[in-house]
C-alpha cells in the first residue's frame, strides 16, 4: 500500500488531477483504490461522476452532525473518534468497482475540524492493508497538514502555479509537514494547467524539490466537469490524461 497526497493552492487543479491519477491506475491495473476527499468543497465525486447523496453516503461531517446532534449521541465511553468508525463504513463509504471514495464533507459546526480529522485518521489505520494506494485530496490551504490526517504518506504532488504566492505556498508546506513530523519519502512539484513550459529549472532552483512537469490544458476537462460528467470517461489521447501519464511514470509508477 502507497499514500499518495494532492494539495496546493485553490485553482491549480489538484482535484483533476486525482481524477486523472485515478484514471490511470485503474488503466494499468493498480487497484483497489481509496480516494479520500478532503476538501470541504467536495469536488472530486463529480470530478468522478458520482452523486454521493444519490447514492445513500454521507460525509464524515455530516455523520457526526447525526450521531452526536440530530440523534442525541452521548460523547461519554466510548471515545467519539472510534464510535465514528462504524459510521463510516456502514454509511459514508462510496463502494465503486475500482474505487472506494470517503468524503470529509465542510465543516459541521463552528470551530476546528478536530472530530472529523480524528474519525477519519482512525478508520485510516484500521484500512490500509485493503487497498493498494490511498489518495488524498486536500484542501487549498495548509492547515490541515498541522491536523495531520495521516502521520505517513509516500509521495506528495503540490501543483503549483506562475505566481510568487504560489512558490511560497510549496516552500511553506513542504517546512510545515517535517515541523509537524509527516513523514514522507518524496515531494514532488507539479504544475498546474496554467504553468508555463520550460520552467522547470527556474523551479527546481528556487525550491530545490523535483518538478515532474506540468498538467496540459485540455478544454474537454472543463466541460466534462461542468456537465458533470466523469473524468475517468475522458479519451486516452487527451492532453491532459497523457501529461498525467507522464508525471505519475516520472513518479515511478510506471
Amino acid at each position: 500500500m502507497r499514500l499518495i497526497v494532492s494539495m496546493g493552492r485553490g485553482g491549480t487543479g489538484k482535484t483533476s488531477f486525482v481524477a486523472l491519477m485515478t484514471k490511470y491506475f485503474i488503466e494499468i491495473g493498480r487497484t483497489p483504490l481509496l480516494l479520500i476527499d478532503a476538501d470541504p468543497d467536495q469536488n472530486l465525486a463529480d470530478a468522478l461522476g458520482i452523486s454521493l447523496e444519490d447514492a445513500g453516503i454521507k460525509t464524515v461531517s455530516e455523520l457526526i452532525v447525526e450521531t452526536f446532534m440530530v440523534s442525541g449521541g452521548t460523547t461519554v465511553g466510548i471515545p467519539p473518534s472510534e464510535r465514528m468508525e462504524s459510521k463510516i463504513w456502514e454509511k459514508g463509504l462510496y463502494e465503486g468497482e475500482n474505487f472506494d471514495l470517503i468524503a470529509i464533507g465542510p465543516k459541521w459546526v463552528e470551530g476546528c475540524y478536530c472530530l472529523p480529522n480524528e474519525a477519519l485518521k482512525g478508520a485510516l489505520e484500521r484500512l490500509t492493508k485493503n487497498y493498494t494506494y490511498i489518495i488524498i485530496d486536500s484542501p487549498a490551504g495548509l492547515e490541515h497538514l498541522n491536523r495531520r490526517i495521516t502521520s505517513k504518506v509516500n509521495d506528495i504532488f503540490d501543483l503549483i502555479d506562475p505566481s510568487k504566492k504560489s512558490f511560497d505556498h510549496v516552500l511553506r508546506a513542504y517546512r510545515i509537514a517535517r515541523e509537524v513530523d509527516i513523514k514522507f519519502e518524496n515531494f514532488y512539484v507539479v504544475g498546474g494547467f496554467r504553468f508555463p513550459n520550460g520552467l522547470n529549472s527556474e523551479v527546481e532552483g528556487k525550491l530545490n524539490l523535483k518538478y515532474l512537469g506540468k498538467i496540459a490544458f485540455d478544454e474537454n476537462v472543463e466541460k466534462f466537469i461542468i456537465s458533470g460528467k466523469s473524468l475517468l470517461e475522458i479519451q486516452h489521447d487527451s492532453p491532459a490524461y497523457k501529461s498525467v501519464r507522464e508525471i505519475m511514470t516520472r513518479a515511478g509508477y510506471g
